[in-house]
């Protein structure tokens, strides 16, 4: 007898609905159910996942539900499924949600519907790279993405436009030039900042290098690292002249000088925050404490196993570290913190640490002197971060000719080119210019940052990218800015362009236009936000302002600014600060009368 056997082609989402329908089956076969009591009896939780599952085996046993998150998480670890993230790549084939937040450990997020395609995101301590990599970098994204990168606010490299058939070869592409792009999403800690002049910055308290170094390989080399209750970011700031936004992080390492005479052994150590997430409108709390530079990964390893057993599995939105300390009180958070540790934190009075050197918020544009004699480092201004994979290779052959080969990465979205002797400045600045890019730029400009926005993110409402340069555009000609500005495009609530610590900040929304329910692109307006000594929220000023009109209503806002600044040096933080949103925007519509 003769059994025919019968083929059925699939749709892709039908795959995809298969394939979730499977990964359910799996989940109520699991040897731990979801509904509360494990399926069979089995023994205490052992291995690098035991806390994570302890934790999701809490909620359960208190009656509540887990997140999807938690629940693909629970039902398959990510880096057991590498072997099925290359069989959809051998296929072209998109993600199932599942498999769509599991690749994101591998730092591969699909951005559908925005772009049909995934984006890839790196990791890079310290946000400094070789020449060599920056050149290979390009060579991947010319092969197998769109041809650019985008320099991110995390001082970060990422890459758009990847097909599913290219993502695997990328993954491990990225690797073969000694970077990767392990646990950049998800639930993971994040990319780790550091102060971008690193090593050479003359009025630097430390280097924060090997901090950020140390931190990076400890995360990577620790599979009980990963799968928090949400992401995690970690940043140091070695007291240079660039700000690199610590306050807004999960955990803040500032380097202070402790006084002599104050109870603590006096010189360079940490000061500590902890629960920065600017989105949510919060800085990192001061917490009194100083760390010891050698015990910053430590430290930071106890915090983050404590935000492992008590952050919130259940509801995303309240997930991150912040909330956990809301909801115990720090003295209490930190009690758990020091109990984990063995032992108590050195706490100080502020009046023990002397102030910290001021910043220069133009230090990243420019030429400036390095600590390390007859050395410069050259800011380049990326246009809202993009650059080209030509002028990837560029830059790579000017940091081998011209400088020490480094290529620093910055959170004001471009980089500079370190190490390059007074006699090369004047022709790598030309070389720069050369291919399509400047060392010059207006307070406007300098200070414009902008999220993927639309183009590339599914939760973005407007085209960030392009409206921030339609703002620079507009306002360059016509408004002289001569104080530090910031302009910062934000696409949804996740805030990565961070609108609220920006001077001008504005955040997506949809603006409805006539009777019915249509609505075009548009944004809040806030001033007054800013960071570092000056870190507060901006206030709103315009609600549902359209997309076409923001560059008029911002240089608006920047003429009322000079008309009415109480001296020629007052900034635009200290005059948006002096009156309320509601004056603020009376006084730029006058602006449009005058």
């Amino acid at each position: 007898m003769k059994i025919e056997t019968l083929t059925i082609d699939f749709s892709d989402e039908q795959k995809r609905y298969l394939e979730g329908f499977a990964s359910g089956l799996q989940i109520a076969r699991a040897g731990r159910s979801l509904g509360g009591t494990p399926a069979n009896v089995s023994a205490e939780p052992t291995g690098p996942d035991a806390a994570h599952i302890k934790a999701q085996d809490r909620v359960i046993a208190g009656g509540k539900k887990l997140a999807d998150q938690e629940k693909f998480k629970r039902e398959e670890h990510p880096f057991d499924a590498y072997p099925r993230l290359k069989q959809q790549a051998l296929g072209n084939t998109p993600p199932s949600p599942a498999n769509n937040f599991r690749w994101r450990y591998y730092g591969l997020f699909h951005v559908a519907p925005a772009q049909d395609s995934y984006m890839c995101r790196l990791r890079i301590p310290n946000g400094i790279i070789k020449h060599w990599q920056l050149a290979g970098m390009a060579d991947l994204a010319e092969r197998l993405c769109g041809p650019y990168c985008h320099v991110t606010t995390r001082a970060n490299l990422q890459l758009r436009e990847i097909p599913p058939k290219h993502a695997v070869e990328l993954i491990e592409g990225i690797q073969d030039i000694g970077l990767c792009s392990r646990g950049s999403g998800a639930d993971n800690i994040r990319n780790v900042t550091g102060t971008p002049t690193a090593g050479i910055d003359p009025q630097e308290l430390l280097d924060t290098r090997p901090y950020a170094r140390e931190w990076h390989y400890h995360i990577l080399n620790d599979r009980s690292l990963y799968g928090l209750p949400r992401k995690f970011n970690v940043a140091f700031d070695g007291a240079g002249k660039i700000a690199v936004l610590e306050e807004t992080n999960d955990i803040a390492f500032a380097a202070v000088e402790v006084r002599d005479g104050t109870g603590v052994e006096p010189g360079v150590w940490f000061r500590l925050g902890i629960g920065g997430i600017t989105g949510h409108k919060d800085f990192a709390k001061e917490t009194g404490i100083v760390v010891r530079p050698a015990d910053a990964t430590r430290i930071a390893d106890a915090i983050v196993r404590v935000f492992i057993d008590h952050g919130d599995r259940t509801n995303r939105l309240k997930a991150r570290l912040k909330y956990v300390i809301d909801g115990m009180g720090m003295e209490k958070f930190l009690t758990l913190v020091e109990e984990r540790l063995g032992e108590t934190f050195t706490r100080v009075a502020p009046e023990a640490l002397a102030p910290r050197a001021a910043f220069d918020r133009m230090a990243h544009i420019g030429v400036h002197r390095q600590k390390q004699s007859g050395l410069n480092w050259i800011g380049v201004a990326l246009p809202v971060g993009k650059i080209t994979c030509e002028q990837m290779r560029g830059l790579a052959r000017i940091a081998q000719d011209f400088g020490d080969g480094d290529i620093r990465l910055t959170v004001w979205q471009n980089l500079l080119i370190s190490g390059v002797h007074d006699d090369k400045v004047a022709v790598a600045v030309t070389a720069i210019e050369s291919i399509g890019l400047s060392v010059k730029a207006s307070q406007i400009r300098a200070g414009l940052i902008a999220c993927t926005g639309n183009a590339g993110c599914k939760f973005a409402a407007s085209d960030t990218k392009r409206h921030a340069a339609e703002i620079a555009d507009w306002c360059e000609p016509r408004v002289e800015i001569d104080t530090p500005l910031n302009i910062h495009l934000t696409g949804c609530h996740h805030s990565c362009a961070q609108h609220f610590i920006s001077d001008i900040g504005l955040i997506a929304a949809k603006v409805p236009v006539g009777e019915g329910d249509d609505t075009v692109e548009g944004y809040h307006l806030f001033a007054g936000g800013g960071f570092g000594p000056h870190a507060d929220l901006g206030q709103e000023v315009f609600r549902e302002l359209k997309a076409g009109d923001a560059p008029r209503t911002v240089e608006r806002l920047l003429k009322a600014y000079l008309t009415h600044r109480s001296a020629p040096d007052e900034t635009f933080l200290a005059f948006a600060r002096r009156h309320d949103g509601a004056t603020l925007r009376r006084l730029a519509e006058a602006e449009a009368s005058s």
